[in-house]
């Protein structure tokens, strides 16, 4: 998975959506960096809330969806 430029955003953080992601509606999640943690939010609603996960956990599991 590659990263898309970031979607510029009002709360002040760059969100990430995956280069896989069509512009067709599909299913998709952005992410985005806040420091102690990442954010994770649907793109297609951006506002309804995000969840919130370490930085620790998020980078293995971002390294076990990559071995697949």
């Amino acid at each position: 998975m590659k990263a898309r430029s970031p979607e510029p955003a009002a709360d002040g953080l760059s969100w990430y959506k995956s280069s896989y992601s069509s512009g067709s509606g599909g299913q998709c999640v952005e992410v985005a960096d806040a420091g102690p943690a990442v954010l994770i939010r649907d793109s297609k609603q951006p506002g309804e809330g995000t969840l919130s996960v370490g930085t620790r956990p998020w980078a293995a599991f971002v390294g076990m969806a990559a071995r697949g």
